[in-house]
């Protein structure tokens, strides 16, 4: 038996081209929200809440309680406020079990020994294939790695949340290579979303705006992807995916809040420990290209 569409509002981030997802089981009133940002100015090095608040707000005017704050993956392109949505509603932090893998290339690389063994900071470590309720609804976890080893998306019923594996029909995919990324990886996770049925709703986590189109969008169709998305439609092979995206990865910036993100984000969007004078620091990595640059 087909179970009952989930209820879904889109929350978009102009700073940072992000989607949040507050899905709700209409039945129910049970809730979660997918992926939150954080306000950060980076600037400054100043956080806020404002962003989240509008996604709280919105579940208390639809008397949604909030049972999961669930992440896609440890974004490199935002600060993840979920620890805040736990703080106000109590509902546990989860996330795909490869967590572990992205903390295992990244602990070193930041000195954050306080990242806590096994993805300790997360409350839910969830495998590929695994099932879990909201309310009436059921969620099913696709292992979808490629752009981090980390990667998963989110299925309940015909409606998909794909975070970075996809991007919208008219624009794209997503990088394949920041640490542990692999673009092969990722052409065979797309195919797996894109082997649903044709009507099945993709909500995309990031846009840009296509050539052409002057609104931001997120709702895409597997029938779409695979009609019109110009790097992976039917015919596109695995070898000239994996030829086109690492060429084009190569040619592109490091996101701007590349640094902070990643820092938050394996801890489960705790910032690092405080220092002796009480101020808690995230750290810039230096690697110069003549060791004279250091002196």
């Amino acid at each position: 038996m087909t179970q009952a569409r989930a209820a879904i509002r889109a929350f978009f981030d102009e700073p940072t081209n992000t989607v949040s997802y507050l899905v709700w089981d209409p039945a129910t009133k049970r809730g979660a929200i997918i992926d939150p940002v954080l306000d950060w100015d980076n600037r400054s090095g100043t956080a806020d809440v404002a962003f989240a608040d509008r996604i709280l707000a919105a579940a208390q005017d639809e008397g949604i309680a909030i049972d999961w704050v669930l992440e896609t993956h440890a974004h490199a392109d935002h600060l993840t406020a979920a620890p805040y949505i736990k703080s106000r509603t109590g509902a546990p932090i989860g996330i795909g079990e490869h967590i572990t893998e992205v903390q295992a290339i990244f602990r070193p690389v930041f000195h954050a020994d306080d990242v806590k063994p096994g993805g300790g900071d997360f409350d839910r470590l969830f495998k590929d294939g695994e099932r879990f309720a909201l309310g009436s609804l059921e969620v099913e976890v696709l292992h979808t790695p490629g752009h981090t080893p980390a990667c998963i998306s989110y299925k309940i019923g015909d409606d998909v949340f794909v975070g970075d594996t996809l991007f919208m029909h008219d624009y794209g995919t997503a990088r394949a290579d920041f640490p542990g990324g692999d673009a092969r990886q990722l052409f065979r996770s797309m195919k797996r979303i894109l082997a649903l049925p044709p009507e099945t709703r993709l909500w995309i986590c990031h846009d840009y705006k296509a050539p052409g189109r002057d609104a931001y969008a997120w709702e895409s169709t597997v029938a779409e992807q695979r009609a019109m998305n110009p790097h992976v439609k039917d015919g596109v092979t695995e070898e000239e995916f994996v030829a086109f995206r690492t060429a084009r990865d190569a040619k592109l910036a490091a996101p701007l809040l590349l640094l902070p993100s990643i820092q938050v984000n394996i801890r489960a969007g705790r910032f690092p420990p405080a220092e002796s004078n009480g101020v808690r620091y995230l750290l810039v990595p230096v690697t110069p290209r003549k060791t004279e640059a250091l002196a």
